[in-house]
């Protein structure tokens, strides 16, 4: 339906799509790096591209997942592209994570239990929360550090919630429990949820 309502097209030259998008969303892969550490070459080299190519005012979405403080080495790569170009373009970066589980990510992203967009003004945020039109689900506006940190803190949270139901599953098996019964049981408590 995007194609055929030409909303959508794809391109693989980049000058032309960063001309082209007034927002431009960075998505890439994160790994794990030796250290442990997220390995952010990839954001870092595409928001270098986007300093190279960008012509005029732009929204920069970062929806891949970082640590706290990668907006700030966002707009810093941009800004020192454009240094070496001369230019003067003005650009704001948003931080709008993605909460996809896996092998739902396609059902997650359409329909999302949540949507988080950090931004330094609210006219920026504005721009970030008309990318959801037609979604519908809870909407937080907050600062960007702010949204950086509500994905770690989603993923550690769940890591804990699933590492202690792990913890649980072996008390069961001595006394005879439903492991099944227990983490529905335990789910069912509005102050802990599913």
């Amino acid at each position: 339906r995007g194609t055929e309502s030409e909303r959508l097209f794809c391109t693989d030259d980049l000058t032309h799509g960063i001309s082209f998008a007034n927002l431009i969303i960075i998505a890439v892969g994160t790994p794990q790096s030796p250290d442990g550490s997220a390995d952010l070459q990839h954001v870092l080299e595409v928001a270098c591209s986007i300093g190279d190519g960008i012509d005029g005012f732009k929204v920069i979405v970062n929806k891949s997942t970082v640590p706290v403080g990668t907006a700030d080495h966002v707009r810093s790569m941009i800004s020192t592209a454009l240094q070496k170009r001369n230019e003067s373009v003005e650009f704001s970066v948003v931080s709008n994570p993605e909460f996809l589980k896996e092998g739902d990510a396609v059902e997650d992203f359409q329909k999302p239990d949540r949507i988080v967009v950090g931004a330094d003004d609210t006219e920026t945020a504005k721009v970030a929360k008309a990318m959801h039109t037609g979604i519908d689900a809870p909407f937080l506006v907050t600062d960007i550090t702010s949204a950086e940190l509500i994905k770690y803190a989603s993923n550690a949270f769940l890591a804990t919630k699933i590492s202690f139901i792990n913890e649980i599953a072996p008390l069961c098996d001595i006394v005879g429990a439903s492991i099944d019964d227990v983490t529905h049981g335990v789910a069912m408590d509005p102050r802990i949820g599913g």
